[in-house]
């Protein structure tokens, strides 16, 4: 019996309570994440009084998001899943206490700081979907992987709904109204974080390790060590580079042109409602099909899902090139669409990383594929307003088909070295 296994527990018991605890930290996190992003940009503009200003801080959170990727990836190489998952959650609980610090100062420096930190949470809730594949057998990785991603739905719905409960939060406390938000995901974060530490015992990355009889590093690594593990895997599996690609071009094809939908509507005279109900219905195509795109990755293979959700990117986004501004079928067929093309190639392409990965690299290559599926959000992210400005929803469209297509050749490849 390995020192990770308790007496009377098997692998398999481990991988089921691994996948319940996962499932709760990332409804319970998921909440504190999108109450950030529903008022970050809001608080941003009033603390320093630009609407130009405004998506700084959303941006700053995207990059805390690409740096903590990697940086907890070093930390559960060494000590497991548990110790960096906590570590994030409270990281982005201490940057949501910035954020309310920072509407009572009036400070955009502290804002940012803050952002960056809560970026962590972000990191946390794509890391954990990995932990759910530790452990599970080759022909239930993907269904573990989505069931973790699906929960992410419950966050993601009701985070939002709880600003109201902000604003009386933030009166109770005598801080700005919009800091009421981030008030509360601290609360949140530190509840999750308190529950993973509680409950993800053992750790399933160091009894997957103990297992394959590899031995968690001890100290500091050297300066590069761990992209250079990342470089040697790419170079010695293809199927691993080919993955890293397509979910970093499904998530930013997804980004650009999500972020400019509203706009897109607004221009045409949509109203905020049916705007937020777009977005809604993107968001459950995003992560309430995730289970079934799971088991489909596990029943037909990892490719063909990751070429499927390709050519559902780029039917979607020919439906937004096409759509008219304002409200239109093509834009509500389009955004859910989008969102589904995202789910299938983000679960087909983590699950071959999973896969394919040899275990004294895992932590390594999951890292570095999302901090490089973030970094390439936020390059396209800060394009799409360019485009737009310049050329049009449509172009933009087609600017985002580029990137889909890139997604469907990544999943040829991977068939290719399968």
């Amino acid at each position: 019996m390995t020192t990770q296994l308790r007496e009377g527990l098997t692998v398999a018991d481990v991988q089921r309570r691994t996948v319940r605890t996962l499932v709760v930290s990332q409804a319970v996190g998921a909440v504190g994440v999108t109450i950030g992003v529903a008022t970050a940009s809001l608080l941003a503009r009033d603390i320093s009084g630009s609407e130009t200003m405004a998506g700084l801080a959303q941006t700053f959170q995207v990059l805390g998001t690409a740096a903590a990727a990697y940086g907890l990836a070093r930390v559960m190489r060494r000590r497991g899943r548990r110790v960096g998952l906590v570590a994030g959650y409270l990281i982005g609980a201490a940057g949501a206490v910035l954020a309310v610090v920072a509407g009572v100062v009036d400070s955009m420096a502290v804002l940012l700081l803050g952002a960056v930190m809560l970026g962590a949470t972000t990191a946390v809730n794509n890391g954990s979907r990995y932990a759910a594949t530790d452990l599970a057998t080759e022909h239930h990785r993907a269904r573990a992987l989505s069931v973790v991603v699906w929960a992410t739905t419950v966050g993601a719905v009701a985070g939002p709904n709880l600003l109201g409960v902000g604003a009386v939060v933030a009166r109770s406390l005598g801080v700005p109204e919009l800091t009421g938000g981030f008030a509360i995901g601290a609360v949140v974060l530190v509840v999750a974080a308190a529950w993973l530490w509680w409950r993800l015992r053992p750790d399933p990355l160091l009894l997957a390790q103990e297992t394959a009889g590899v031995t968690p590093a001890d100290g500091p690594e050297p300066r590069g060590r761990s992209w250079g593990r990342f470089v040697a895997v790419v170079r010695d599996v293809p199927a691993v580079g080919a993955a890293v690609v397509a979910m970093a071009c499904a998530h930013a094809a997804m980004v650009t042109v999500m972020i400019m939908t509203p706009l897109h509507m607004e221009h045409g005279g949509a109203h905020l409602e049916v705007i937020g109900f777009v977005i809604s219905i993107h968001v459950l195509g995003m992560f309430a099909f995730s289970p079934v795109v799971g088991w489909a990755a596990d029943r037909f293979g990892r490719s063909g899902v990751l070429v499927t959700g390709g050519v559902v990117l780029l039917v979607s986004l020919a439906l937004c090139g096409l759509s008219p501004q304002g409200t239109s079928w093509q834009i509500f067929a389009g955004l859910f669409l989008l969102g589904l093309g995202w789910s299938c190639a983000t679960v087909a392409a983590s699950t071959v990383i999973a896969d394919r990965t040899p275990i004294e690299a895992r932590t390594d290559v999951q890292g570095t594929s999302d901090m490089a599926m973030a970094l390439t959000a936020a390059g396209g992210g800060a394009l799409a307003g360019v485009i737009v400005g310049g050329l049009g929803y449509a172009v933009l469209a087609m600017f985002a088909a580029l990137l889909a297509g890139t997604v469907v050749v990544a999943g040829a490849v991977t068939r290719r070295h399968a």
